[in-house]
């Protein structure tokens, strides 16, 4: 089941103030499609003539695939924040992975997209073409989300991928707080953290100390937005050496101490 984002908003810095100005929806895939997509999402936005608004996002360790404007995009991993400015009044419909799930899709390494975005027909096809202006023309959402699950589902491999055991304990680490050391994650795969690292970077783009790290800080950023502001114990928790650390890998990844952006987190008026 898709998570409301009144319930788990990770990776979207400051949600309650951002949707004062653009509304978010997320819808589940089918089952075939689940196998490697975690949701789609649609976000529409309408502002008054000459106001504009930043949203600043520090995703999920995944690929997200868009359709705006009768385009389509693919974007790997990226390792830091980046910000979507909104104005007028638009619509985006996306596609967001399971960490690892879009490597069953296409025929290179994941590590060749990190921080990247490139058009989806360069890597399917023309069908993403014809997909993308279905999906710009489409009569509302739920049909523009039923068309790219569509595609999707005939893009599905038969055969498990070997990508797909990845995706499992890159979730876990996303899950589980417990989760703190590469060598938990080798462990449960039964692997050494040296093969565990060539699989990410095939399979998802980054490494799992990477991917454990930005779970970590998502789970300390929900705690912030939360006001639930124990940071020593939360840094404890979250496998930190002591506060200090945790705080200064939270300004790093996101730009601001977690008390300040706890106040960031308050919407005004």
């Amino acid at each position: 089941m898709v998570s409301d984002i009144t319930n788990d908003a990770r990776g979207i810095l400051a949600p309650d103030v951002g949707l004062k100005r653009f509304n978010l929806e997320r819808c589940e895939p089918s089952g075939v499609v689940g196998r490697l997509v975690d949701r789609y999402w649609v976000v529409r936005w309408e502002l008054p003539a000459g106001e504009g608004f930043d949203q600043h996002v520090w995703p999920h360790p995944v690929t997200n695939v868009v359709f705006e404007n009768g385009a389509a995009t693919a974007g790997g991993v990226t390792t830091r924040l980046f910000t979507r400015r909104l104005e007028g009044r638009g619509r985006a419909v996306g596609v967001m992975f399971r960490p690892g799930g879009f490597r069953p899709l296409v025929a290179r390494r994941m590590r060749t997209l990190t921080d990247r975005t490139i058009a989806f027909d360069d890597l399917i096809g023309p069908r993403a073409t014809a997909l993308a202006r279905a999906v710009e023309n489409a009569a509302d959402d739920q049909v523009a989300v039923g068309l790219i699950d569509a595609l999707l589902t005939e893009l599905v491999p038969s055969a498990r991928h070997p990508a797909e055991t990845t995706v499992r304990l890159a979730e876990t680490a996303a899950t589980d707080r417990r989760i703190v050391r590469v060598e938990q994650l080798a462990q449960l795969a039964r692997v050494s953290a040296r093969t565990l690292q060539r699989r990410f970077a095939d399979h998802v783009g980054i490494s799992p100390k990477a991917v454990i790290r930005r779970y970590r800080l998502f789970d300390a950023a929900e705690a912030a937005r939360h006001d639930e502001i124990d940071w020593a114990g939360l840094a404890v928790t979250l496998g930190y050496a002591d506060q200090a650390h945790l705080i200064r890998d939270f300004r790093t990844a996101i730009g601001m101490t977690p008390a300040s952006y706890a106040r960031a987190c308050r919407p005004s008026g």
